[in-house]
């Protein structure tokens, strides 16, 4: 069985890549994708077949898809750009006879106000019109995401934010890229699934601080703002307008419990329990 993965030049795309091959998937029936040239010849030095593609470019889709078996449509990372760029992957698979799509998509996509929910709503409906049986990934927060606290926690032992008392069930993203190989491996078995995929166990930011304090050997403190206080903090340390209303809306999604749910399916297909928040933080020191 073929299986060609979009975005396998970034973080998660690789770690699939990799974990598909421990598993023993034939190397040459991996074809990895991506616009990164020398990403993408150090993805050919592992063996697999690679292929360099656009997803503004239907016609490098096409190419890239033709004769795969199952598709791993990686959402995409620009921001308002992404519907347009996976109706092209999904037009590109249905021209292409793909048998089957798992797409990586955002919890509960089609009925949270998650501030990136939109374009995977989006996303999720167009699979639904294309006849082509498809397993839906709703991924949840990587443990990762928090890698940028340590500036701060490290400087002033002080994380900020405005999340209240939300709690957030992450991962890391080698638990994600697991669950996307599992059903990579046997995707007839997945077929129509959606997965709420998240951590075994949901925390609040006071929880992040203490872990960041034991990682870094200091004390370390979560200090919670109202959300204009929090956008005026984020501006004002030098981060733009659009990125720091993105921050503060993500924080009011977090107070309002939209990643809060501890689901357990993504300890499931992995087969062992998720990835403690702390356990990422010291690996990424």
């Amino acid at each position: 069985m073929s299986v060609v993965i979009t975005g396998a030049t970034g973080h998660l795309g690789r770690l699939v890549v990799a974990d598909l091959l421990a598993h023993g998937h034939p190397a040459d029936r991996i074809i990895a994708t991506g616009r990164d040239a020398d990403r993408l010849a150090a993805l050919a030095a592992t063996g697999v077949r690679t292929a360099r593609v656009d997803l503004d470019d239907p016609d490098s889709l096409k190419d890239a898809f033709r004769g795969a078996d199952t598709l791993l449509l990686i959402s995409g990372s620009e921001v308002g750009r992404r519907v347009a760029q996976h109706t092209n992957a999904v037009e590109a698979a249905r021209e292409a006879g793909v048998g089957h799509i798992v797409y990586t998509s955002a919890p509960r996509a089609t009925v949270t106000t998650l501030v990136l929910a939109p374009e995977h709503k989006a996303t999720e409906e167009v699979l639904a019109a294309s006849g082509i049986p498809t397993t839906i990934l709703r991924n949840g927060w990587y443990n990762e995401n928090y890698e940028q606290q340590f500036g701060p926690a490290r400087e002033s032992g002080v994380v900020i934010g405005s999340a209240g008392g939300g709690r957030v069930a992450s991962a890391s993203r080698q638990d994600f890229a697991e669950a996307a190989s599992a059903v990579l491996r046997d995707p007839r078995a997945h077929t129509g699934a959606v997965y709420e995929l998240s951590g075994d166990t949901a925390w609040a930011f006071p929880a992040l601080a203490r872990d960041l304090g034991e990682v870094l050997g200091r004390e370390v403190v979560y200090r919670d703002l109202t959300p204009e206080a929090h956008l005026a903090a984020l501006t004002g340390a030098g981060l733009d307008e659009g990125t720091a209303g993105f921050l503060v809306a993500l924080d009011a999604n977090i107070r309002d419990g939209e990643l809060d749910a501890t689901s357990g399916e993504l300890s499931r297909l992995i087969g062992r329990p998720t990835t403690p928040l702390v356990e990422t933080l010291r690996s990424l020191v």
